[in-house]
């Protein structure tokens, strides 16, 4: 699989990152088996954040990296900035928190249920209205100064709010993990309706997707088959009846599941995007990772753009 620099950075990720959301309830013996079958399928990149699972996903993960995988062999990031009120786990009265204090509480916190020393990325997860950008710049002074962090980077920011982190802080932003796929691709809508009355050209990024590549950002695109703001998934579902017979179809000449081939579709885009796929089936992973191997043409990229609905003007 192909993998790129995060950023313009020195980190050499793969295109594809396994995401670790849903790893709670993974016995032990199968969580090993895969992690060690995606880093066979040419995936080194592995995302976590301090909520998931309450974090018990992250307490899980480090079984396998103390017993499986060498930590210099793998990336891990993670993510922090989400709370709930009275430190409950649920989702109940969620509030976010970008303070230094949190920040650095948060990342103390990650690592002693990872059981590493150093995150290859931290990222904040998401913007909150209240943030300092000064505290933030201090918070990634300290941990990068103390060696826990070695690069950080942003997610679900409009492009707007990314620069005005990045102007307090010396150290280059080098990702944007943001909601991108066929059946949400918001980021594209916005740029080829520019200038038209149709709904999608509606920009809800700052021009987010133009943004990153103009300044070396590497987007991380998440939820890749969901549609809406996770109202279902595109496979299988009636509404997306053209779009599952195209992906089909595509997937029929490149040897590809649907799956692949709505991972291909972003990994097509030359915003040089990441996908995160968070499976805890390993055969499924195994299918989807090799869509790192294919490009798809144009024409097959519009193709599926047009048969899920969206508009060419």
């Amino acid at each position: 699989m192909e993998k790129i620099k995060l950023g313009g950075s020195s980190l050499e990720a793969s295109r594809i990152i396994l995401g670790c959301m849903r790893i709670a309830d993974m016995g032990d013996p199968a969580l090993a088996s895969h992690v060690n079958r995606a880093i066979e399928s040419g995936i080194n990149l592995f995302d976590h954040a301090d909520i998931y699972g309450a974090g018990e996903c992250e307490r899980k993960f480090s079984k396998v990296l103390a017993s499986e995988v060498d930590r210099e062999d793998i990336l891990i990031q993670s993510k922090c900035g989400i709370r709930h009120a009275g430190g409950s786990n649920r989702k109940e009265n969620p509030y976010y928190d970008l303070s230094r204090g949190y920040i650095l509480e948060s990342v103390d916190g990650i690592l002693e249920r990872l059981g590493t020393d150093y995150l290859d990325l931290l990222m904040l997860h998401r913007p909150d209205a209240l943030m300092e950008p000064e505290e933030i710049a201090e918070a990634f002074d300290r941990l990068h100064d103390s060696g826990k962090v070695r690069h950080f980077g942003l997610s679900n920011f409009h492009a707007t709010q990314f620069d005005f982190v990045q102007k307090h802080t010396d150290h280059k932003l080098i990702t944007n993990q943001v909601q991108f796929g066929v059946g949400a691709p918001h980021m594209v809508n916005s740029r080829m309706q520019a200038n038209t009355p149709f709904e999608g050209a509606g920009d809800r990024d700052g021009g987010l997707l133009d943004h990153s590549r103009m300044n070396d950002v590497t987007l991380q695109a998440w939820s890749p088959f969901h549609y809406g703001y996770f109202e279902g998934i595109i496979m299988d579902d009636p509404k997306y009846k053209t779009l599952n017979d195209v992906l089909e179809d595509i997937g029929h000449s490149h040897g590809l599941t649907k799956n692949a081939v709505a991972v291909a579709w972003i990994l097509r885009h030359p915003a040089n995007m990441q996908t995160i796929i968070g499976t805890t089936d390993t055969s499924r992973l195994e299918d989807i990772a090799k869509a790192g191997d294919v490009t798809l043409t144009r024409e097959e990229w519009y193709r599926i753009y047009k048969a899920a609905g969206h508009i060419l003007p």
